[in-house]
C-alpha cells in the first residue's frame, strides 16, 4: 500500500469539507474585505486608496461627484456589499451592487497609468496591484452568485 493509497480517506474527507464549507467561507472572507476596506474609506486618513479612488470618481462623474462626497458614497456602498455578504441575506441585490461596483475599481489603471504602473503593462505599482486583486473578488464573487439558486459545490463528480 503506497503512502498516497494511505492518504485517501483523509483527502476525501478533506475535499467533502471544503465542498460543503467553502461557499459559505468564500462569502464571509469576501464580505469582511468589503466592510472593512468601505469602512476606513469614512476615515480621513485610513485608506491608502482613498485618494485614488476619490479622484478616479471625480473623473469618471466629470467631477460633477466632489472626491470627498464620491468616497463617502463609496464607502457606504462598499460597507452595504460586505453586510450583505456576511449576513447572506438579499445576496442578489448584495452580488449586483459589487458587480456594478466593480468595473469602477478598474478604472484607475486607465486613469492613472504612471501612478498604477512602474512599466505598464507588465509591473504594477503597490497601488496597480491593489486593484488588480479585484479580479480575485470578482472571480469569488461569481463563484458565490452560482450557489444564490441552489447550487453547490460536490467533492465527488457525477
Amino acid at each position: 500500500m503506497t503512502v498516497l493509497t494511505r492518504l485517501e480517506p483523509l483527502d476525501i474527507r478533506i475535499t467533502m469539507w471544503m465542498a460543503r464549507h467553502g461557499v459559505t467561507l468564500t462569502r464571509l472572507a469576501l464580505g469582511v474585505i468589503f466592510l472593512w476596506f468601505g469602512a476606513i474609506k469614512l476615515v480621513p486618513g485610513w485608506s491608502p486608496a482613498a485618494d485614488l479612488a476619490a479622484r478616479t470618481i471625480e473623473r469618471l462623474t466629470f467631477g460633477v461627484v466632489q472626491p470627498g462626497v464620491g468616497l463617502a458614497l463609496l464607502a457606504v456602498w462598499e460597507s452595504l456589499i460586505g453586510i450583505g455578504l456576511l449576513s447572506g441575506r438579499l445576496l442578489r441585490l448584495t452580488l449586483l451592487l459589487l458587480f456594478l461596483q466593480m468595473p469602477g475599481t478598474m478604472l484607475p489603471l486607465v486613469f492613472f497609468p504612471s501612478e498604477t504602473f512602474v512599466a505598464f503593462p507588465y509591473s504594477p505599482t503597490l497601488e496597480g496591484q491593489y486593484i488588480i486583486k479585484n479580479l480575485v473578488l470578482v472571480g469569488a464573487a461569481i463563484v458565490i452568485g452560482a450557489t444564490v439558486r441552489g447550487g453547490r459545490l460536490r467533492a465527488e463528480p457525477t
